[in-house]
């Protein structure tokens, strides 16, 4: 599902931070989505 990200898929980002920031923030986004359509 990560992958899905066009932004990780082709890593934009230059520096390790940045990149591993927006991995958390696709990732978050993936789980509140399965969590908001469990409950």
């Amino acid at each position: 599902k990560v992958k899905q990200f066009r932004r990780i898929a082709t890593r934009y980002d230059k520096t390790k931070a940045s990149f591993a920031a927006f991995l958390n923030l696709a990732a978050a986004r993936i789980w509140l989505q399965d969590f908001v359509n469990r409950t």
